[in-house]
């Protein structure tokens, strides 16, 4: 169990906790979410030790192992496998005195542990995690030196996943990751072994991966048990509430200065002026929602073009004369919101380059409106920003005729305010730099946006933002994110990236995410053909009585969900996690698990009638 108690840490005088408490019991896998430059990133290093705390304290087992994802691992000669490999000291330490231990009793300890921790099957699961990240069977054999920074962090997070740390802390796990590495990943923290904490803005993540969410807001640290969703709600319902007390605060407040600037000159109502004044000045205003600075974009509308603005015919593109994509049939229309899907290296980033005219035809037919403009946006884009230049003079720079107050107000216009405006690069925040290149990205009202993982760096509500911005925005848009919330809010057309060309991907995003987390079943030579083996349809009570058993799966879900709503609010009481309330503690952690658990075989069961029903065959 890891206690955090009544902790407070400053950092140049601003404090980012006071008095903040939490409790999170073993197992559990939980997202720590917050706004930028909350704490999040802080509070990791002081869990780790890194950072001295001002006040309060932080416990864990004494035996606990903490694990994170290294800064980047090193550019060596040592091969992709065996640094994963090495990660696992305690085994790399046995295996290295296997080697050298002459004494028979020492011997026997060691192949003894070295079977306790599955030694032996080590490589095979090294292996598996580097796969799911995006590495192959070549690729795992190659050093590390081969492989560019972005990479290179991809093999660290699979180092620390082989190593299975007692508690894994994870700092936006998904940035270095493509969507089917996302994917892979939260399958994998779902099942692992021990406690898990992610700093995450990912709202898939934190639905699927996590069963718990830590948030940190007003230096304040509180638990709430359920997926993000869940704890989304119950913030609505806590902002209602709030809303609601600001706005009689605000009254009362409203009236006694309104007696105050009525009477503060009569001589007679003088002292009654006076102390209502002192109570008003004692008064500890609540904020409502509303008064929170809202993190919008607002991007420049383009102007309407004749369709289509893009379209290629028998298209092929590539690099020095090799085709990288063939077979190209492409229309893009003003209105068109598409996702690209597909794995790392089919060709996703070629098919932008060549969309932004950053890569010409080698073959077949193009044609564009003649007054299209692109805009064109990707991660290295945020990484080019000058770092000793403020966001203003990005903007002078591209935009030497405008006015000074017009450029401000277009960095407003992307969350960017008076003080950031005037910050040098350097110093502002990951997301702050990705909103300052989404701005300078957007600057010509382009009538095509291509956005290649916008959403690195955002918090949760700078995401639900940009959300808003594209629905509002009236140019087309092409979409490559790791962000499956994003994908699923946004776009409407999804093409797939692979075997060389570009095709429209005809089901939908939930259906890919199960192809790619199902592994590949061989066919069976003995298949017989597709009329022979078409199955039988379904008679009338046939289709009746599953329809009646998709509505008792359905029944069995809801009242599963309530059951795990009202357990998840006794939880995620404080008073529970007392040292005398140990025995209580484990009996609703097990009702829990005993519900999660049902909850889990009758969402199966629910699937499984549905998809019954599915293929029974048309109603009759």
């Amino acid at each position: 169990m890891l206690r955090i108690s009544d902790i407070s840490y400053s950092v140049e005088g601003r404090p980012l906790f006071e008095g903040a408490s939490a409790v999170i019991p073993d197992g559990h896998k939980v997202g720590l979410v917050g706004r930028n430059g909350a704490g999040k990133t802080t509070l990791f290093k002081i869990i780790r030790g890194e950072l001295g705390l001002d006040g309060g304290d932080i416990a864990l087992p004494s035996r606990a192992k903490i694990g994170g994802v290294a800064q980047e691992v090193p550019s060596s000669s040592t091969s992709l496998i065996d640094t994963v490999l090495e990660a696992d000291t305690e085994r790399a330490s046995l295996l290295a005195e296997a080697d050298t231990a002459t004494e028979p009793t020492r011997i026997a300890e060691i192949q003894t542990r070295l079977a306790d921790i599955d030694a032996w099957s080590a490589e095979g699961r090294a292996a598996s995690i580097l796969k799911g990240l995006g590495f192959d069977d070549a690729e795992q054999r190659m050093p590390c030196s081969d492989f560019s920074g972005g990479w290179r962090m991809r093999v660290a997070l699979a180092a620390v996943l082989f190593a299975q740390p007692d508690l894994l802390l994870l700092d936006e796990p998904t940035n270095y990751l493509d969507l089917e590495g996302a994917l892979w990943l939260e399958a994998y923290l779902a099942k692992y072994p021990h406690t898990v904490i992610i700093i995450s803005h990912d709202r898939g993540l934190l639905n699927r991966a996590v069963g718990a969410i830590l948030h940190l807001e007003d230096r304040k640290l509180t638990f709430y048990q359920g997926p993000y969703d869940q704890f989304a709600r119950q913030r609505a319902e806590q902002r209602a509430v709030q809303a609601a007390m600001a706005k009689k605060q605000q009254a009362r407040r409203d009236h006694m200065q309104s007696f105050v600037d009525r009477f503060k000159a009569k001589a007679s109502k003088a002292k009654q002026a006076q102390s209502r004044l002192k109570m008003i000045e004692k008064m500890d205003m609540i904020a409502s929602p509303e008064q929170v600075a809202k993190r919008v974009f607002t991007f420049p509308e383009p102007e309407e073009l004749s369709p289509p603005i893009i379209s290629i015919e028998g298209g092929s593109t590539g690099y020095n004369g090799t085709p990288v994509l063939n077979r190209l049939n492409l229309r893009i229309d003003q209105d068109d919101r598409i996702a690209l899907l597909g794995k790392n290296g089919q060709g996703k980033s070629t098919l932008s380059k060549l969309l932004s005219n950053r890569l010409v035809l080698m073959d077949g037919k193009e044609i564009r409106a003649g007054k299209l403009r692109v805009g064109f946006f990707a991660q290295h884009q945020v990484e080019e920003l000058h770092v000793n230049e403020t966001p203003l003079q990005h903007m002078i720079s591209a935009r030497p005729d405008v006015q000074h107050s017009k450029l401000r107000a277009q960095l407003a216009g992307f969350g960017l305010g008076p003080d950031q405006a005037e910050t040098e690069v350097g110093r502002l925040s990951g997301g702050q730099k990705a909103r300052l290149s989404l701005l300078l990205a957007t600057l010509d009202a382009p009538h095509l946006l291509i956005l290649d993982e916008p959403t690195n760096h955002l918090d949760i509500e700078s995401r639900e933002a940009l959300v808003e911005a594209l629905t509002r925005y009236s140019g087309a848009v092409i979409l490559v994110s790791h962000d499956m919330h994003l994908l699923s809010m946004v776009a409407d057309r999804l093409w797939l990236v692979s075997n060389g060309t570009v095709k429209p991907y005809e089901d939908d995003l939930e259906a890919y995410r199960r192809m790619l987390l199902t592994p590949a079943k061989p066919v069976s030579r003995s298949a017989k053909p597709k009329a022979v083996a078409e199955a039988r349809r379904a008679s009338r009570d046939e289709i009746l009585a599953l329809k009646s058993e998709v509505r008792k799966s359905e029944t069995r879900v809801e009242k599963l969900n309530e059951m795990r709503d009202r357990l998840a609010g006794k939880l995620a009481d404080p008073a529970l996690y007392e040292d005398a309330k140990g025995g209580e503690l484990e009996v609703w952690n097990r009702k829990y698990a005993e519900v999660m658990e049902a909850l889990e075989r009758a969402e199966t069961l629910w699937m499984t009638a549905l998809e019954k029903l599915e293929t029974a065959g048309p109603d009759r």
